[in-house]
């Protein structure tokens, strides 16, 4: 399944790059999701991000791709270990320069072991990545 956001926020692309650190990625966390960040080494490639979930339940992502063109800067995590029900995890990170302004793109495909759980699970994440949009306005506001 594939859940994408667009978000303009009122920064450069390049200042709202070299703010996707550990303190950003707390704070994108949901209240109500008791989520523990146990490592975070940054978004180039090969950094990695450990979390871990309620009831043993782990999750590591590897950065597996990452680059900085002249209208974009962008980095991709993949699901190595994941929680269940997720069997695939891949999420795209992009800062996208427009004008005088920057568009945050989140585009996630994930997969379980079943399409119907695919659906089930969907609005979760919809949910989960809205949420986002409010920090990062916050976040990024001049």
């Amino acid at each position: 399944m594939l859940i994408k956001f667009f978000t303009p926020v009122e920064q450069e692309y390049g200042k709202v790059f070299s703010q996707f650190d550990e303190k950003l990625f707390e704070s994108l966390n949901p209240p109500l999701m008791p989520v523990k960040l146990m490592r975070f080494d940054g978004c180039k490639k090969g950094d990695e991000v450990h979390l871990d979930f309620p009831f043993g339940q782990k999750w590591i992502s590897v950065i597996t791709e990452s680059k900085e063109t002249e209208n974009q800067i962008f980095f991709v995590d993949e699901g190595r270990l994941l929680p269940f029900p997720l069997k695939k995890w891949q999420h795209f990170h992009r800062i996208l320069y427009n004008k005088e302004q920057s568009i945050i793109v989140d585009e996630i495909y994930f997969q379980t072991n079943y399409l119907l759980l695919d659906y089930l699970v969907y609005p979760l994440f919809w949910l989960v990545f809205g949420y986002r949009k409010n920090i990062y306005k916050k976040k990024f506001a001049d």
